[in-house]
């Protein structure tokens, strides 16, 4: 049985080396045809198998190999709205930001009077104390 196994490693070997040797480089993929020698020679059962399923590049005359279809799409995908456009003039966009800076001027400036008479309640508060 073992002789058998034998054999017939042997022989999927040399039929792997005879089908790598005549294709053209063009027709192997992944490695180098010297690659793939090596390893059919130091792989012969591993070698050859990869050899034939990975390596070898079947053309239109080859294993036909059988590809699953897509399914037809329902409906057409629906693209994102595009963002609004600013219509407005440079000098308007401008005036814009200027206005936008003013306000956020005058909130820093309302804040800091409303800080600063907090502060001077509490040391009002802290006089009457004492």
């Amino acid at each position: 049985m073992t002789f058998l196994l034998s054999l017939l490693v042997i022989a999927l070997m040399i039929g792997a080396l005879v089908d790598l040797i005549r294709r053209d480089d063009s027709q192997v993929k992944f490695l180098p045809k010297i690659a793939w020698i090596i390893v059919v020679i130091l792989l012969p059962l591993i070698g050859s198998i990869l050899w034939f399923g990975l390596g070898r590049e079947y053309g239109d005359t080859g294993i036909a190999i059988p590809r699953m279809r897509r399914a037809p799409r329902t409906a057409p995908a629906q693209t994102p709205p595009a963002p609004p456009r600013d219509t407005r003039t440079t000098e308007q966009q401008i005036a814009d930001l200027d206005r936008e800076i003013e306000e956020w001027r005058l909130r820093e400036e309302v804040e800091k009077r409303k800080r600063d008479s907090s502060e001077q309640g509490d040391i009002e508060q802290d006089g009457e104390r004492s």
